[in-house]
C-alpha cells in the first residue's frame, strides 16, 4: 500500500479575456500533487492510500466519493477546520508562471497541527510513504506535521519519497527553504526534482546556472555531479530522476546508484494542460521502482506518463499501463 500525504486542492481555471464572467463558468478540478500522482498509480492498479485534512461538510463528502471512485482509500483523511484549499490558474498557464493564484491560508490543511494525525494508524498495512515540498512550505506547524509523518514512515520501515517543487509563492513566512527542507529529506529513500530544485530546497548546488542552449550531455554530466553531491549530503537517499522540460523537450535522467538512464527525448509540439505532468512522472517513478524495473525501463515509463498527462485536461492523468508504454521504444 502506497501512501499519498499532501493538500488537497480545488483548481480554478478561467478562461481569461472575460469570459469567465460573461459565460459565469469556471471549470473546477480536483488536484493537489500528491493526490495527482495517488490517482495515477491507482489507474495503474497499485494500491493507494491518501491522506489529508479536510473540513467535515458535504463539499468534502462529495469530493471524497470522488476519490474513492478511482480506487484510492480515503480512510486516513482528517476532518478538521473550515476551509478547502484553492487556486487559480488561467487555461493553458504553468504553476510556475506569475499567473497563478494561490487561496491556501486558514484551509484545513493549512490549520494542520503537530499531534493531529494518529500516524501509526494512517500508515498501517503500507511500504511506502509520498510527500511533496509543497506541503512545508505552507507554514512551520504543517511542515513539523510531516516531520511527525516522516519519523513514523521511518521507524516503520516504509520507503519515503519526496517530489522537490520548489513555489516560490508559497515560502512566505519567514525561512528559507534550506531551513526547512533538509531535515524531511533526509528521510527520503526517493528524490525526484530537477538541478534547480536540489539547489533551492536540497542546498545541493547546480553545477549550471540556466538552461538556455545547453546539450544534454551537458545536462546529464551536471545531473551526475549534483546526484553525487546529493548523496553526500543524504545517505539515505538512493534512486534519483531528475526532468527537464526545455522548450518544447521533455526528457528525463534516473540514477539508482547502479545504473544510470536517460529517457528518450520527446518534442512536444502541443500542450493541453500543464498542470500535474510532474506528479504523473512521480507516480510513473513509483511504478516502476515497486516493480523492481530495471533502471531504463523506470525512466522511460515515468517520462512517457508525463508527457501523456500534458495532453489531458485536468490535474489527474487517465492513461492506461499500455498507453504509457506504447510512447516508447528501446
Amino acid at each position: 500500500m502506497i501512501f499519498c500525504f499532501g493538500e488537497l486542492l480545488l483548481r480554478m481555471s478561467p478562461v481569461l479575456g472575460g469570459t469567465w464572467i460573461d459565460t459565469n463558468t469556471i471549470p473546477v478540478y480536483v488536484g493537489g500533487a500528491e493526490l495527482n500522482a495517488a490517482t495515477a498509480l491507482a489507474n495503474w492498479q497499485l494500491p493507494v492510500r491518501y491522506g489529508t485534512a479536510l473540513p467535515d461538510n458535504y463539499l468534502s463528502q462529495e469530493i471524497i466519493e470522488y476519490i474513492r471512485s478511482k480506487n484510492i482509500e480515503t480512510g486516513a483523511i482528517h476532518f478538521s477546520g473550515n476551509r478547502i484549499g484553492s487556486y487559480y490558474l488561467p487555461q493553458g498557464a504553468d504553476l510556475k508562471n506569475a499567473g497563478v493564484i494561490y487561496d491556501r491560508a486558514y484551509s484545513a490543511f493549512w490549520e494542520l497541527q503537530p499531534g493531529a494525525i494518529d500516524w501509526d494508524k494512517a500508515l498501517e498495512g503500507c511500504t511506502w510513504f509520498h510527500f511533496s515540498a509543497i506541503s512545508p512550505a505552507l507554514n512551520e506547524n504543517v511542515a513539523a506535521v510531516c516531520k511527525e509523518a516522516l519519523e513514523a514512515a521511518a521507524k516503520k520501515g516504509l520507503t519515503i519519497s519526496v517530489d522537490l517543487n520548489y513555489r516560490a509563492k508559497l515560502w512566505q513566512y519567514g525561512k528559507q527553504p534550506t531551513e526547512v527542507m533538509p531535515e524531511l529529506i533526509a528521510y527520503c529513500d526517493v528524490v525526484m526534482g530537477n538541478l534547480w530544485a536540489a539547489e533551492k530546497l536540497g542546498g545541493i548546488q547546480s553545477p549550471l546556472d540556466d538552461s538556455i542552449g545547453i546539450a544534454n550531455e551537458t545536462f546529464i554530466e551536471a545531473a551526475n555531479t549534483s546526484v553525487a553531491a546529493f548523496k553526500q549530503q543524504y545517505p539515505r537517499a538512493k534512486q534519483f530522476a531528475y526532468t527537464f522540460r526545455l522548450e518544447k523537450d521533455y526528457w528525463a535522467y534516473y540514477n539508482d546508484g547502479q545504473a544510470v538512464a536517460t529517457s528518450q527525448v520527446y518534442n512536444i509540439e502541443k500542450i493541453v494542460d500543464k498542470v500535474g505532468s510532474g506528479d504523473c512522472f512521480m507516480g510513473g517513478l513509483i511504478y516502476g521502482i515497486t516493480h523492481h524495473n530495471t533502471a531504463n525501463e523506470i525512466v522511460d515509463f515515468a517520462a512517457s506518463a508525463a508527457v501523456g498527462k500534458l495532453s489531458e485536461i485536468g490535474d489527474a492523468s487517465r492513461q492506461t499501463i499500455e498507453q504509457v508504454r506504447a510512447r516508447y521504444k528501446r
